[in-house]
């Protein structure tokens, strides 16, 4: 199979992908950020989440995370406009002591919602980072990765 790039059109310049002749189908994207804090930060937990004078910081986080999800073909250029039928968030600490943000987006529709699902994951790691840099710059969003795809050509799930 030979596979080329679908957001470029003959010529090499940027293209929308025209998606007017495909199916509407139901699908589902699944992605997941890591942040690391430290322990000065991780003390502030109080009801599994980091309370600050900006409020509860997961509880933000989600919910910047479903804007950053709803709001994702006005940031990515060549994303096309999705009415969401879901996105959820969820936010724990993991074994390790990092903030893992899990973001599930899906629609009916004629093209995937993985750059929703990733959309909404790094926007939420990234008011985790906004509303906790003030107790320690030492910060990392140590990885954003879509988890898993259903729908459209192909599925995927990510096995580690």
């Amino acid at each position: 199979m030979d596979k080329k790039f679908t957001h470029l059109d003959k010529s090499g310049n940027p293209a929308m992908v025209d998606v007017g002749l495909k199916d509407v189908t139901n699908r589902t994207a699944t992605a997941r950020a890591i942040v690391a804090v430290n322990e000065e930060i991780l003390e502030h937990l109080a009801g599994q989440d980091i309370q600050t004078k900006k409020g509860p910081v997961f509880h933000t986080a989600i919910l910047a995370g479903i804007m950053g999800a709803k709001k994702t073909s006005e940031l990515i250029p060549l994303c096309h406009p999705l009415g969401l039928n879901n996105c959820k968030v969820e936010i724990n600490i993991n074994s390790s002591k990092e903030i893992v943000i899990d973001c599930s987006t899906s629609v009916s529709g004629k093209t995937g919602v993985e750059m929703e699902a990733l959309t909404g994951a790094s926007v939420a790691a990234l008011t985790i980072y906004d509303m906790c840099k003030a107790f320690s710059h030492n910060i990392i969003i140590k990885e954003i990765k879509l988890m898993g795809k259903k729908g459209g050509k192909s599925d995927f799930n990510r096995v580690d």
